[in-house]
C-alpha cells in the first residue's frame, strides 16, 4: 500500500505570510446615522423656524424629510470615507504563521484561526 503523496514531517516550519492591520469603519453605521441626523434637522426646519401658516408643519416636515436624510447619508459616507483613508496611513505589517493545533496539523484546512504575530 505506497501512495504517490509525501507524507508531512511534523517538524516542518509553519508557513509565514506577511499582511497589513489596520481598522476600517463600517460603513453601515455612518449612513444609519448620517440619516437619523437629516431627519433631526428636517425637524428643526419644520417645526422649530417660523413658517407660512397656508402650510401644516407635518407637511413641511415630509417635504424637507428627503432632502435632509439624502444629505445626512452623503455626508455620513464622506465621514466613513475620511476615516477610512486616514486608517490606510496608519497601517502596520503584520506576519501571520499557522499554529499547529494537539494532533499536528496546522488548521488552515478545517477552518481554524492562525496565530498573529507582529
Amino acid at each position: 500500500m505506497s501512495s504517490d503523496q509525501p507524507t508531512p514531517e511534523r517538524h516542518e516550519l509553519p508557513e509565514r505570510r506577511e499582511i497589513t492591520v489596520r481598522r476600517a469603519p463600517k460603513y453601515v453605521p455612518f449612513l444609519i446615522v448620517g440619516g437619523l441626523l437629516g431627519f433631526a434637522a428636517a425637524a428643526v426646519i419644520a417645526f422649530a423656524l417660523p413658517g407660512d401658516v397656508s402650510y401644516d408643519r407635518g407637511t413641511v416636515y415630509g417635504f424637507f424629510m428627503v432632502p435632509c436624510a439624502a444629505a445626512g447619508v452623503i455626508l455620513g459616507a464622506i465621514t466613513a470615507l475620511v476615516l477610512d483613508r486616514a486608517s490606510v496611513r496608519r497601517s502596520r505589517r503584520g506576519v501571520v504563521e499557522a499554529v499547529p493545533d494537539a494532533t499536528g496539523e496546522t488548521g488552515d484546512d478545517d477552518g481554524g484561526s492562525p496565530g498573529l504575530r507582529s
